[in-house]
Parts: C-alpha cells; structure tokens; sequence
C-alpha cells in the first residue's frame, strides 16, 4: 500500500509546485526582458530596484531582446512580459505603425500613443522620465568642422560624396521613423549606406567606414566617439520620451502584494535629463562599469532605495 502512496504524494508535490513557479501574477513576480542599449537595461534595472525595496514583489530580467520583440511578447495572449523601457515615438511609429501626422490636432503624441495603445492591446507608458532620446543625425566633429555642417539639411549639397552607416534596426521597415523615410523626406542620396552590428558602429565611425550615422540623442558613447549632433531643422524626427510601459492588468493582477505598485513604478518619473542619462549610459559603455552599479548609485543618490 505505501508503495502505491508515494508516486501518488509525488504527483501532488510535483503539481503544487507547478502552480507556484507559474507565470504572471500568481507568484508574486514581474517579468521583463533585458533591453539591447544600455538606456533600456538601466531603466528595467533600476525598476528591479524599486519593486523589490517598496513591495513585496520580486522582478525576473529575462535574457536580452529588442524593443519590438519584446513588444511582442508583452501584447501576445500569454505574455511572458509585465513592463519594458517605452518612448512615446517609438510606441507610435514603430509599436503601432502609426505617424506623428496621425496625431489630433490639439493632443499630444505622448498622450495619442497612450490612448491608442491601451484600446488595441491594454498597455500603457507611465509618467514620463524626462528624457527625450530622439533619432539623431551625426557626424565626426573633424568632418562638421571641415564641411561647416550644423544642421541634417546642409548634408543634401554633398550627400553623394558621403556614405551613411547605422545598425540594421535602423533600415528596418519597423516604423516610420527609419533610413528610407528619413532620406527620401530630407532628399538625401548618400553615396552608400552600410549596415554594421550595433556593437561595431561606433568604432566603424571613428575609423572612418563611413562619414554619416544615426544615433540616439542620449548615447554615452557620442561622446566618447566625439561625434557632432546635427539639427534636426526640417523636423522630421518626433520626440521620443521616455517612460516605462506596463501591461495595464498588472495592476489587479498585483493589487494583493503590491498596491502601490503604480506608485513606486512612477517614482522613477522626471528624475532625468537627457544630460543625466548621458552620464549614465557613458559609465556602461566607455568606463565599463556595469548595469548594476551604475543603477543602484544613481537610485541611492535620489533618495529613492536605500544603499
């Protein structure tokens, strides 16, 4: 008889424990994936942070996946993610393939994008952070120096004597905001573009590969490449604020461990500046400190976690 109990126990042990590691809200955890850039893994750290110190909650970062992907993963019937480091621009164009020009007159993009989001897939961006990590335009200082370039129009004269280099995201046809539109829109023919893997772009730059690149405004390594931000003079790119988007049902999924999750998720709001997260990304990706580190000094310096 005992030998007919036990394998019947196991079960029961096996599926109580099933029950326990699944997914969502059921085990008290928030799941998020790590982002690419050292922005986005700075902001889901630092919201590790924060849950973790003022909830009960723990927060699973899962491996490293782009934006869109994890988009994907976060509006899918079963998400396997809770939040992701969101921009308002990039929730419009490139989320819901939607253009500035679609925005109300008299409603702001941020406040479109939000609207938009939450009636097709129940996602939200919280406060704003206070960055505006836009597309950029950039170009060697010894080339703006020498050429007298100010402005992404005064390329136009002399853009088929200069080839254009940027990761492979940005030539995707994910979104409005990529190479084609934003050539054709400033009447740019380069001489030649080339794709590079985002991790080489910078050193490919400086070794002379190519003259012109697209770059985030809160880049790290734009400094470190001492490279000049051209002005965006005929508007083409739309801001992209920064906050953190959330799948809208965490919040009655969590209300029993966290009810102030919302809350806490939004202290991280308007403690940046985009000379800020500069100096943050710059620590990652030119002194090598790690994501960590540079999240949890940053916090304690706020105030908001304890050391």
């Amino acid at each position: 008889m005992k030998k007919r109990i036990i394998p019947v126990l196991m079960a029961v042990a096996l599926m109580l424990c099933l029950c326990a590691c699944g997914g969502g809200g059921k085990d008290n955890v928030l799941e998020a994936y790590d982002g690419v850039y050292s922005e986005e893994q700075l902001v889901v750290h630092m919201v590790k942070l924060l849950v973790e110190e003022h909830t009960d909650l723990k927060v699973n970062i899962k491996d490293q996946m782009t934006g869109v992907n994890a988009f994907k993963e976060m509006t899918a019937a079963d998400p396997t993610a809770d939040f992701l480091n969101g921009y308002d621009g990039t929730l419009l164009t490139t989320y819901l393939h939607l253009d500035p020009t679609d925005v109300p007159e008299g409603k702001s993009l941020y406040d479109y994008a939000n609207e938009v989001a939450m009636e097709r897939y129940g996602v939200r961006l919280l406060e704003k952070l206070g960055t505006d990590n836009t597309y950029a335009i950039a170009v060697p200082q010894a080339l703006a120096e020498e050429r007298g370039f100010k402005t992404i129009s005064d390329l136009v004269p002399v853009a088929d004597q200069l080839v254009f280099g940027a990761e492979h995201e940005f030539f995707s046809q994910e979104g409005s905001m990529k190479y084609g539109p934003f050539t054709k829109f400033y009447g740019l023919n380069f001489k030649n573009s080339k794709t590079v893997d985002i991790g080489l772009k910078y050193s490919a730059i400086e070794n002379g590969n190519f003259d012109v690149t697209e770059v985030y405004a809160t880049d790290g390594l734009n400094r470190k490449a001492k490279l000049v931000v051209l002005e965006d003079d005929l508007g083409f790119f739309p801001e992209y604020n920064g906050a953190v988007l959330v799948r809208d049902g965490i919040f009655e999924e969590f209300a029993d461990a966290a009810p102030n999750l919302e809350e806490v998720l939004n202290m991280l709001a308007g403690q940046f500046t985009n000379e800020t997260m500069t100096d943050l990304t710059y620590a990652v990706d030119v002194e090598g400190r790690s994501v960590d580190e540079v999240a949890k000094e940053f916090l304690v310096s706020k105030g908001l976690i304890s050391e």
